[in-house]
């Protein structure tokens, strides 16, 4: 009789369920549940309480509806009996954090502090802790701290403790009454098993956490404020489960709203760009991952340790065992596209689109395929959504040179799927540079199945082949995977993720390789992107911070 996994991708707008075959890694049923509130970044739900800029919030509530619309809709759409599904695994985004009563209890569900907005769940692309961040940052140098060495030099306002810090900086109430600062991941496997449980993953990469040191030492949080001394024994926790673990059983109550038998294994959560690396068959050094969505996350796994300046960070076992893990990113990608067609394209290209029965994406790319390399003119700077790597900086803004009367749009789109390509290149040079090679690029997510161009553009600029993973839910399927896991070959999984990666990851047979012509204008292109990115992005000239300042003081007077 088959045995099943179901893998709950939570991201940014919705949430999916994957139904999958443990034998061979088929996925047998889908179903997605699209949050009721969305990414809050504009009004506080149920409030006319307007948010300030960079702000990102979420309704846990939101996450409840995923397990009780999507797992019972796979359950019904295969047919699949309850009684052979062995595991379920979840991934989520992160830095994705909230405050909670001991109980799990979130504190924006209750009646007293729902117009709170620091009450609720904090998204990881809430950007408004970036004071808090660049703080710790100098505090964390002054003070000689070595952990910084591990996250490229910089912890990021997207992370653990600048958020919890903006809480307690801004709405003090708010965090003395949190008995919990929880990862939105961790806090879903707590609702799934009744038990609460810290993954690796998040702890590493996001909340200065490692296996060797564990989290910073008291002295660290009591200089950054005396009232956070005490933060990782009074509302976290010091016990943190490694990746691949069984972190519980799920519950009664949890089986009514899934469907599925009380008692089946839930897997410790993950993060959705790492769970995607054995789903796209990496466990070896090498080889990285680009998991390409609104964002990308970089993956890259090596046996020894390095200091890479400007990556997210690097965690020993934070993807696969026996591994360090190495991240890197960029925060404006597919939002970039999105962006540039909702706002920009004239409403004769969208009508042409609707004519012949084409997104406009698919319109603007068919156009901008016709370009040759350097034939637009156009070079740009893909920080729409500021810098994650190399330069850590939200408070960067993206910029187009070269426009003339004549620039159209297909040009302009062009050079922005471009500009995400040498911000690509940037990183790919600063791991190999620092000793992390990389050899050969495996593309995930939406847009490696939506854009064809993007991927050969990707291939021309960085000079290396790149092979698709066959998963269309790739997040989804490594969760899965994962849940194999936490059930145990005894179950019918497998002990390890080496096992389970060996049955149930694939690639696709299609390849994008470089053009060489096209890689001798991309190299010129490169050389004046990095003259770019250099002068605005390393303090030369500030520009950007300045107009970003001056519009913030303006909108606060309005």
């Amino acid at each position: 009789m088959p045995k099943y996994a179901i893998g709950v991708d939570f991201g940014t707008e919705s949430g999916r369920a994957v139904l999958v075959d443990i034998t061979n890694g088929q996925e047998i049923a889908t179903a997605v549940y699209a949050y009721a509130n969305g990414v809050i970044d504009e009004v506080l739900p149920e409030s006319n309480l307007r948010l300030e800029p960079d702000w990102a919030l979420q309704d846990p509530e939101d996450y409840i509806r995923v397990f009780q619309n999507a797992i019972p809709a796979v359950l019904q759409q295969s047919g699949v009996n309850p009684a052979d599904v062995i595991g379920i695994g979840i991934d989520f985004t992160a830095c994705t954090m909230l405050p909670t009563l001991k109980d799990g209890t979130p504190l924006c569900v209750l009646p007293q502090y729902r117009n709170r907005p620091h009450a609720w769940v904090k998204l990881w692309k809430h950007h408004a802790a970036q004071p808090e961040a660049n703080r710790l940052n100098e505090i964390a140098t002054e003070l000689g701290y070595s952990f910084l060495n591990r996250y490229g030099g910089k912890i990021s306002s997207e992370w653990f403790f600048p958020k919890v810090w903006q809480i307690l900086n801004e709405d003090p109430e708010i965090y003395f009454s949190a008995e919990r600062f929880i990862e939105a991941a961790d806090w879903v496997v707590w609702q799934l098993t009744g038990k609460e449980t810290r993954n690796s993953c998040t702890a590493g990469y996001k909340a200065i956490w490692s296996k060797q040191e564990g989290f910073p030492p008291r002295e660290f949080f009591r200089a950054l404020d005396p009232r956070l001394e005490n933060i990782v024994d009074e509302k976290m926790s010091r016990q943190i489960v490694s990746i691949g673990q069984c972190a519980g059983y799920l519950t009664e109550e949890a089986a009514r709203w899934t469907g599925l038998k009380p008692g089946t294994a839930v897997a410790v959560a993950n993060v959705d760009a790492h769970v995607s690396v054995p789903a796209s068959t990496v466990t070896e050094e090498g080889k990285m991952v680009m998991i390409m969505g609104t964002s990308i996350c970089h993956m890259v796994l090596s046996r020894s340790e390095h200091f890479v300046p400007g990556i997210c960070g690097y965690v020993e076992d934070g993807i696969i065992p026996g591994f360090f893990g190495y991240e890197a990113g960029q925060s404006c990608v597919g939002d970039h596209f999105g962006w540039f067609v909702e706002q920009c394209v004239p409403e004769h290209y969208q009508q042409e689109a609707r004519q012949q029965g084409v997104d406009i994406h698919a319109l603007l790319e068919e156009k901008a395929v016709q370009l040759k390399p350097g034939e637009s003119g156009l070079l740009a700077l893909d920080w729409w959504n500021g810098n994650r790597s190399v330069l850590v900086d939200v408070d960067l803004t993206g910029m187009m040179l070269g426009m003339t009367l004549l620039t159209k749009p297909e040009e302009i789109y062009r050079a922005l799927i471009e500009a995400t390509a040498y911000g690509t290149r940037v990183i790919i040079e600063t791991f190999v540079h620092h000793g992390v090679p990389v050899n050969e690029l495996i593309a995930t997510g939406g847009l490696p199945d939506r854009n064809k161009l993007l991927m050969q553009i990707y291939a021309d600029v960085t000079g290396r082949e790149i092979r698709v993973a066959a998963a269309h839910q790739t997040p989804a399927l490594g969760s899965a995977m994962f849940g194999a896991v936490a059930a145990g070959k005894a179950a019918g999984g497998y002990d390890d993720i080496f096992e389970a990666a060996k049955h149930m990851a694939h690639l696709r047979d299609e390849v994008y390789r470089p053009i060489p012509e096209h890689q001798q204008v991309y190299d010129k292109l490169y050389q004046e992107y990095l003259i770019l990115h250099d002068y605005f992005g390393r303090g030369a000239n500030d520009v950007m911070k300045r107009l970003k300042a001056l519009k913030a003081s303006i909108r606060g007077k309005v």
